[in-house]
């Protein structure tokens, strides 16, 4: 594969995240929680439930979904949608995985792209 462009930002490398964990990019807007689910998959979203701010970065994961630590939330890793009769929904942002590096959309950091 090619070289990551001003598109991607490298945030870290797929093993740093642990299976059914997370680890946090902190930006100008907000906390981003990366995610791996067990079966390898990494997605982000916003690190804050849309219920009450909780961090869902130290919920617990199963499957494509996080609970949120403070009040159980289910929240999915894939749509950013709440689960079940709870309404809500978190941004979800661009992140794939090169060589085991992990990029995350430039957009997802306020960075802008070159003209």
């Amino acid at each position: 594969m090619s070289a990551p462009s001003r598109d991607w930002v490298t945030i870290g490398i797929e093993g740093d995240i642990p299976l059914e964990g997370a680890r946090v990019v902190r930006t100008p807007f907000g906390d981003i929680a990366v995610f791996r689910t067990a079966a390898g998959e990494i997605l982000a979203i916003d690190d804050r439930c849309p219920h009450r701010g909780g961090p869902l970065s130290e919920g617990i994961v199963h499957g494509d979904t996080v609970t949120c630590p403070l009040h159980n939330w289910v929240i999915s890793l894939k749509t950013g949608e709440a689960q079940g009769a709870d309404s809500g929904c978190v941004r979800t942002f661009a992140v794939r995985v090169e060589h085991g590096t992990v990029l995350l959309a430039a957009s997802a950091l306020g960075a802008r792209k070159a003209a």
